[in-house]
């Protein structure tokens, strides 16, 4: 088994300028969703587990839209894991790191992406064998200076950054070397999908794919 983010999954978010990160509300719009934003150039999508709906939401997406991938966010605890395995995560998702979920990550049979909001936490992290990891959150955490300022102690170490970013900031960020794509859930707006606007999340998925066209 392989539980670090491994190399095929790290060069494949290398290919996608954004990774929406998705709260799902209703189990209803997830398939649309997802078709609409690979239908964008957005195919690498992370289900956030912050709702009633969302592990039915990623169950239904990862059975339903072939052409996505599909793994579940907020991570918090090995249970967590486990069930957004079982529902066809193909990649999990932490805002920070703990011991007991990075020793039961050992375990797991798909690539976690473990985060990290300091100097020592990604150091820690790279030990453990993550070079790259979950920046989070970005914005308040000082955002593309803080990464710049990074780059040259943690040469190793490649980041997602995640939280308080929009198109204009994302565009920032991926023209730095350590950054490997960016989580955005701008891509993926509340009002849109309760209206069902998919046409609308394709074209914000299209802006989105374009940063790295």
């Amino acid at each position: 088994m392989q539980h670090k983010l491994n190399p095929r999954l790290a060069e494949e978010l290398r290919t996608v300028a954004v990774v929406p990160v998705l709260t799902i509300e209703s189990v209803e719009t997830a398939v649309p969703l997802a078709k609409a934003l690979a239908a964008g150039g957005l195919r690498i999508l992370e289900v956030t587990l912050r709702t009633a709906a969302s592990l039915e939401a990623l169950r239904r997406m990862a059975r339903e839209v072939s052409e996505a991938v599909v793994g579940a966010g907020t991570i918090r605890t090995p249970d967590q894991g486990h069930s957004a395995i079982s529902a066809g995560a193909r990649f999990l998702v932490s805002p920070g790191m703990t011991p007991r979920l990075v020793q039961t990550a050992d375990g797991w049979s798909v690539p976690f992406l473990p985060g990290a909001a300091t100097p020592s936490e990604a150091m820690a992290l790279a030990d453990l064998g993550y070079h790259v990891v979950k920046f989070f959150p970005a914005e308040p955490l000082g955002g593309v200076s803080t990464l710049k300022a990074l780059a040259a102690p943690l040469s190793d170490v490649l980041f997602c950054p995640t939280g308080g970013i929009d198109l204009e900031k994302a565009r920032k960020y991926l023209a730095l070397p350590n950054v490997v794509t960016v989580g955005g859930s701008w891509v993926a707006p509340a009002d849109a999908i309760k209206a069902g606007d998919w046409d609308k999340i394709s074209q914000l998925a299209r802006e989105a794919s374009a940063l790295r066209a």
